[in-house]
Order: C-alpha cells, then sequence, then structure tokens
C-alpha cells in the first residue's frame, strides 16, 4: 500500500500546524468560563457535604423516597462521581431505596407519589451502574408501564388523559410525572419499541400550545408546554393559579426534553415551536408564565437538561441578546448558594422547594449538567 506523502514537511509542516491549532483555539469558545467552572465545582462540593449532613440514620432526607432518590443522584454524577465504594454516606442511601421496593414493583414509602417516586429512585438506582438491582429496576419499570394511562384503565386514545402519568395516588396524570416517569424507565433499559414511548406522544402532544399537532381544542399556538391538556397546575401550595392551558418554562422544559427523549429529532417542527418559545421568553429570574418564583429550583434542573440534550452552546433571546446558558445558569446557581452550602426557594414553597434538601438536590444537579 503506498502512502500519499504531505505536501508540507519538516518545519513548514509544523508552522502551518500550529497556525491551524492557534485559529481554531481563537474561534472556539469554552462551554463554560474556565473560573466559574471552578466554582461550580466548589459549589456542588458545598452542596453534596450540606446534603450529607442531612441523611438520617436510614440515609434517607427527610424520610422521603423522592428527596432520597434525587440526592443520591446528585452524588452520583457530580464531578467526584461518588458510588457505593465511598461508603456508607452513598450505601445508606441505595439500601433505603432498595428498602422500599414492593412486590408491584412502585418503590415508595406510602400510596402518595407512587409513581413520582418510583421514576426518580429507579433513576438513581440505575446510575449506580450496580447489576445487582436489575430485577428492581425491572419491577420499577413495569410498575410505571402499567401505570400509564391506557386501554388498561378503560381509556381509549381519544381522551385527553391518553398515555400521561400521574403521581399516583392521583388519578389525574401530568406532563411533569411523564417526564420523570420515561427518564426513569429510559435509565431502567426499556425496549425503545415499547408501547410505551409512542402513548407518551399521545398525551405530550396534548400539552403543548400548537395546535397543528394538539388535536384539543384549547390549545394556542405559541409553541409552550402546558401542565396537563387543557388543565391547570393543580398545587394548592401554588402561589400564584396559573390560567387554563398556559405555557410555562418549567413544563416547556420537561415537554422538548421529553421529546428528544423518546427520540425525536430537534429539528421537528414540535420541538422547534417550543424551543423558539423557550428561548424566546427566557429569564432565570422567574419559572416564566406563571408570573411567580414557584418550583425555580425544578425549572432550573430541567432547563439544564433540555439545553444539554438540544445540543447548543448559546441562542438569542427575543431582544437579540445572546446567551451562554451554562455560565449564566451557573453564575445563577452560585449566586444563590447559602453559606451553609445548601439552596432553599424563600419566594414559593410549592412542591417543597422551601425544603433546603429538595432544592438543594435540584441545584447541584443544574450544577452538574452544565458542566457536562
Amino acid at each position: 500500500m503506498i502512502r500519499r506523502r504531505s505536501l508540507l514537511t519538516g518545519p513548514l509542516a509544523l508552522s502551518a500546524l500550529g497556525l491551524a491549532a492557534a485559529a481554531r483555539a481563537q474561534t472556539a469558545q469554552p462551554r463554560m468560563n474556565p473560573q466559574l467552572r471552578q466554582r461550580s465545582v466548589r459549589a456542588i462540593a458545598g452542596g453534596l457535604h450540606y446534603l450529607r449532613g442531612q441523611q438520617a440514620a436510614d440515609g434517607s432526607l427527610l424520610g422521603n423516597v423522592g428527596v432520597t432518590a434525587l440526592a443520591l443522584r446528585a452524588f452520583l454524577e457530580s464531578p467526584e462521581k461518588y458510588s457505593e465504594a465511598d461508603g456508607p454516606f452513598i450505601t445508606r442511601q441505595v439500601e433505603y431505596l432498595l428498602g422500599k421496593a414492593r412486590p408491584d414493583g412502585s418503590i415508595s414509602a406510602s400510596l402518595q407519589g407512587t409513581a413520582y417516586n418510583t421514576a426518580v429512585a429507579i433513576t438513581a438506582l440505575a446510575a449506580t451502574r450496580n447489576a445487582k438491582y436489575e430485577a428492581v429496576l425491572a419491577g420499577g419499570r413495569k410498575f410505571l408501564s402499567e401505570h400509564q394511562v391506557d386501554e388498561g384503565e378503560g381509556y381509549k386514545s381519544d381522551h385527553p388523559f391518553y398515555g400521561g402519568v400521574g403521581y399516583g395516588g392521583g388519578e389525574r396524570p401530568d406532563l411533569s410525572n411523564l417526564y420523570m416517569s420515561l427518564e426513569g424507565m429510559k435509565a431502567a433499559g426499556a425496549d425503545a419499541k415499547d408501547p410505551v414511548w409512542q402513548k407518551a406522544m399521545v398525551f405530550i402532544s396534548r400539552t403543548q400550545n400548537r395546535s397543528e399537532s394538539n388535536d384539543q381544542k384549547w390549545a394556542g399556538n405559541d409553541g409552550g408546554f402546558a401542565y396537563s391538556p387543557g388543565g391547570i397546575n393543580p398545587s394548592e401550595d401554588t402561589t400564584a393559579r396559573i390560567a387554563q392551558g398556559a405555557s410555562y418554562a418549567s413544563v416547556t422544559s420537561a415537554g422538548i426534553y421529553s421529546r428528544l427523549l423518546i427520540g425525536v429529532d430537534k429539528a421537528d417542527p414540535r420541538v422547534q415551536a417550543a424551543y423558539k418559545w423557550l428561548t424566546t421568553n427566557y429569564t432565570l429570574d422567574s419559572n416564566f408564565g406563571t408570573n411567580s418564583k414557584m418550583t425555580m429550583f425544578y425549572y432550573y434542573r430541567a432547563f439544564s437538561k433540555v439545553m444539554s440534550a438540544y445540543g447548543e452552546c448559546e441562542f438569542v433571546d427575543a431582544r437579540g441578546q445572546r446567551h451562554n446558558w451554562r455560565n449564566e445558569l451557573a453564575d445563577k446557581l452560585v449566586s444563590l448558594q447559602n453559606p451553609d452550602g445548601s439552596w432553599v426557594n424563600r419566594d414559593a414553597n410549592a412542591y417543597w422547594e422551601d425544603k433546603p434538601e429538595l432544592a438543594t438536590s435540584w441545584a447541584v444537579m443544574a450544577l452538574e449538567q452544565a458542566m457536562k
């Protein structure tokens, strides 16, 4: 075999290569400012130290499966890549979750929130990469699949709830719980050909304000997502009630991410419409669309996941301003951290964000995602 020799050899070739490398270095922008990355690493370490200090003797946080699972995942996905080999502060959390596994496959300490708890628990257990938990993961995956609203519960495909997933213990499905469940099922090895994905797509379409792809009469056309098909966010803790079918940032992030998770290309017009709404209205100062700061840390985490999955480092908002989402999200979160390493939502108590154990878990995971 004859190899072609470069037309440039010796010092001239090295010089050309050096110039090319320098040109690439000048044009390539870092995904995150190096100094901000260092600050983020320290902030994550502080947050994890806080979470470690809040563990009960059984490894749980607040005696709650969901919060414990989120905290565990924050440890496992940290820059330190903590694992079960690091000792009791990890293994006790794992053992707590395993101890809440039920015969029906769910993982929950109570009958309320079984689907939500199961979804975040199997996602965290999958992140351990420990093959010993495969049976538990399979059970959780099966439970979530069976919990999906479909023919098994007597619903036909034309019903607005079809394909959705609710908290468990509550009967109305919503986009947030569906997004968590899809992530859990994928982490637990759900088959890409499983009908659960296509059923989920039906529900996802019916929560998007895009009348071209939403067959519900209430649908608007701003491209964003609502919490449920034409419904309002039902939380009694919500400080600002959300207009029926209104788009808002946290669930729009969840909606886009759900589509990408299922395998829809980002060039798909449904994804493009939602992404345009999210980036056009972009702010990190509120959960825009709610006129409040409810579920801000949930929003930060969901936003980090969808922007990372979408794959663009920067975007331009409605005012023509360019944003590096990693830098801005990291800077925002670092600025909100408390001296003890925790985060807490002081402006709204919806969905337990006034509890630092939960807000800190969301914040740490959002920072970790921004650093990837």
